[in-house]
């Protein structure tokens, strides 16, 4: 009975600790952005299985007419847009449209272009969750025209 006691003792200490840290935060906002199992073309999201992770945040700015070219990812990617508007087509799929204030999560190995259309850049901060030398980016291989010399 007294261990039974303790613990629910316990349990309380760490219940009311934890409203006094909260409460610290008071000033805080938070905006949910996106809750999602599945990219913007209803691709499943899945996790790398790797025992070297490896995180890499980078910021993509896109000038107007400026484009990604078309690649594809074998790690998970998540992006957050900044500023503008970024166009994203899936290869002999839809193109899709984000905005500042989106969240892409962005489809795995599938060829995806991301091009501006508009007249203002279009900057995300860019989140790959892979894994120690495995490249987050892999560029479309474009055979060479056999016409040309």
């Amino acid at each position: 009975m007294k261990r039974l006691q303790f613990v629910f003792v316990a349990f309380l200490l760490f219940i009311l600790n934890s409203a006094v840290w909260a409460e610290e935060y008071r000033n805080v906002e938070v905006k949910k952005v996106l809750i999602s199992s599945v990219a913007s073309n209803g691709q499943s999201l899945t996790y790398l299985q790797t025992p070297q992770p490896e995180v890499t945040v980078i910021v993509v700015r896109v000038p107007p007419g400026g484009s990604t070219g078309w690649h594809q990812h074998s790690v998970p990617v998540y992006a957050y847009i900044l500023e503008g508007v970024l166009n994203v087509e899936i290869k002999g799929g839809r193109t899709y449209v984000f905005k500042k204030g989106d969240a892409i999560l962005e489809v795995m190995n599938t060829l995806h272009n991301g091009f501006n259309t508009g007249s203002e850049p279009a900057s995300l901060v860019v989140f790959y969750t892979g894994a120690v030398g495995v490249p987050n980016v892999v560029k479309e291989k474009v055979e060479p025209d056999a016409s040309q010399p």
